[in-house]
C-alpha cells in the first residue's frame, strides 16, 4: 500500500514538472520576424519612455552599464550591463536574443530572468520597438563591467523556483488593442501597460511578489522602499478621471499640476522618462489614464485624537509646517501644496506622508518646471512621536477626517526603509 502511494506521489510530481516545463516554453517558437533595420533614434526615445536607465545605471556609474542594487523581499537583484561590451554586456547578443528577454523573460543562454526585470509588462512590447531599442543600445560606448552576483535567499535564487513562479503568474503575450477604442487610447494603453510598466509599482503583490493581474492599477506599497503607489482607479487616491487631459499631460511632463505634484519614486519616473515623451504619447497616456474604470473605497472610520496627541501635533505643525502650508493648511498657490482636502494627505496608507516628513519631498526639476519648490527632511529634528502627532493633526484638521498615525508605524518605517 505504501509503495503504491509513493508511486502515485512520484507520478503526480512528474506530471506537475511536465506542466511547469510546458508552461515555461509556450509560444517561444513563434517569434515575429525582426525589423529590417532597427532605428537607433527611435530606440533612444523608447528606452526613455521605458525608463531603462533608472535600473540599469548604478549611482555614479556609466549609463546603462548595470550594477544597481534592486532590493526585494527575497533578497537583492543587481541590474545587468546593457552596453555593447562583448564580454560583460550585450556585444554578442542579437536582436532576437534581446526580443526573447523582453517578450519571454529569458536571457541569451535560455536562463530564466528574475521578474525584478518587468518582463510581465515588456512582453507586450512589439518586435519593432524591441529592435529599435536594441539598435540604440548598440550605439552606446562599450563599458566593461561584469555582473554583480545576485544575493537572493534559497529557494528564490534557483531556476526551479523561477520556473514554478512563471508557470503560475507569467504568460507571454502582446498588445492587440481594443477594437472599440480609438487609436490614441490604444497607444496610451500600450505605453501604460507595456513599455511604461506602470503596474510594476501601482499594483498590489502577493507573498511571492506577483500581482493577480499585471495590468491592475489599483495601488500598492513598493517593496523595501516603503512608498505607496496610489490607485490610479480610485477617486479617493490618484485617479485623474475628472481632470482635464491637458492637466494630466502637464503632470506627466513637468511633475506638477494644479491638482497634484509627484514625489518619491514617481518623481524619478518623471525626471528620467515621462518628461521626455512627445506630445502625442503624453496625450495618449493621459487619455487612457483618464478613462480607467473607477472604484470607490470604503469611507474611513475615524476616532477622535486624544487631547495630548492633538496638542502635540498642533504645536509641531505651528513650529515646523505653518510657515509654508499655512495656519489652516491652505498652502501657497504654485509653491506649497494645500493640506486641507489633499488626497495625498487623506490616503488610507500613510507611508508616503511619513516618507516626506522624514526624508523630505522633492518634485523633479524638469524642463517645464526647472526650479520646483521642495520640503526639507525632518528625520533628525522630529522624534517618532512628533512625526506621528503632526501627521495625525494634519489628517484630522480643516475638514480632513482620515485617522491617526501611530509612533510605532513611524518607527517601523524609519528603520525598514531602503534608500
Amino acid at each position: 500500500m505504501g509503495k503504491r502511494i509513493a508511486l502515485a506521489i512520484v507520478a503526480i510530481l512528474a506530471v506537475l514538472a511536465l506542466a511547469v516545463g510546458w508552461l515555461n516554453l509556450r509560444e517561444e517558437a513563434g517569434a515575429p520576424a525582426p525589423a529590417a533595420t532597427g532605428d537607433p533614434k527611435r530606440g533612444a526615445y523608447l528606452a526613455r519612455a521605458g525608463n531603462c536607465i533608472a535600473c540599469h545605471t548604478e549611482r555614479g556609474g556609466a549609463a546603462f552599464a548595470g550594477g544597481r542594487a534592486i532590493e526585494t523581499p527575497f533578497g537583492t537583484v543587481f541590474s545587468t550591463n546593457l552596453t555593447p561590451d562583448a564580454q560583460t554586456g550585450l556585444g554578442e547578443w542579437s536582436s532576437a536574443d534581446f526580443w526573447r528577454a523582453l517578450h519571454h523573460g529569458r536571457s541569451r543562454d535560455g536562463r530564466r530572468l528574475y521578474p525584478a526585470f518587468p518582463y510581465p509588462n515588456y512582453t507586450l512590447v512589439t518586435r519593432a520597438d524591441s529592435d529599435a531599442i536594441f539598435a540604440y543600445l548598440r550605439t552606446l560606448p562599450a563599458v566593461p563591467k561584469a555582473a554583480t552576483p545576485n544575493r537572493l535567499r534559497w529557494p528564490y535564487s534557483t531556476q526551479a523556483a523561477l520556473a514554478v513562479w512563471r508557470a503560475l503568474y507569467f504568460t507571454p503575450g502582446g498588445y492587440a488593442g481594443e477594437k472599440d477604442k480609438p487609436a490614441e487610447w490604444n497607444r496610451g494603453a500600450y505605453l501604460v501597460k507595456g513599455l511604461g510598466h506602470c503596474s510594476a509599482c501601482h499594483s498590489t503583490r502577493n507573498a511571492l511578489g506577483a500581482s493577480s493581474d499585471m495590468m491592475d492599477l489599483s495601488g500598492g506599497v513598493i517593496p523595501m522602499q516603503n512608498w505607496y503607489a496610489p490607485s490610479l482607479a480610485s477617486r479617493n487616491e490618484a485617479s485623474v478621471a475628472n481632470w482635464d487631459v491637458a492637466q494630466i499631460e502637464r503632470l506627466l511632463r513637468t511633475g506638477t499640476a494644479p491638482r497634484g505634484t509627484v514625489l518619491g519614486p514617481m518623481a524619478e519616473v518623471v525626471l528620467q522618462s515621462t518628461q521626455h515623451l512627445d506630445d502625442a504619447d503624453a496625450r495618449a497616456m493621459a487619455v487612457f489614464l483618464k478613462d480607467l474604470p473607477q472604484r470607490e473605497g470604503e469611507p474611513a472610520k475615524v476616532a477622535e485624537l486624544p487631547a495630548r496627541i492633538a496638542e502635540r501635533g498642533a504645536l509641531v505643525y505651528r513650529n515646523s509646517c505653518s510657515q509654508c502650508h499655512g495656519d489652516k493648511g491652505e498652502g501657497v498657490a504654485n509653491a506649497y501644496p494645500a493640506l486641507a482636502g489633499n488626497r495625498a494627505v487623506n490616503l488610507p496608507v500613510t507611508a508616503n506622508l511619513v516618507q516626506v516628513v522624514l526624508g523630505g519631498g522633492f518634485p523633479p526639476a524638469t524642463a517645464g518646471n526647472p526650479r520646483p519648490f521642495g520640503m526639507p527632511p525632518y528625520a533628525t529634528l522630529l522624534s517618532d512621536e512628533d512625526v506621528a502627532a503632526v501627521l495625525s493633526h494634519i489628517r484630522m484638521s480643516w475638514g480632513n477626517r482620515s485617522g491617526a498615525v501611530s509612533a510605532l508605524d513611524v518607527a517601523r518605517q524609519r528603520s525598514s526603509t531602503t534608500q
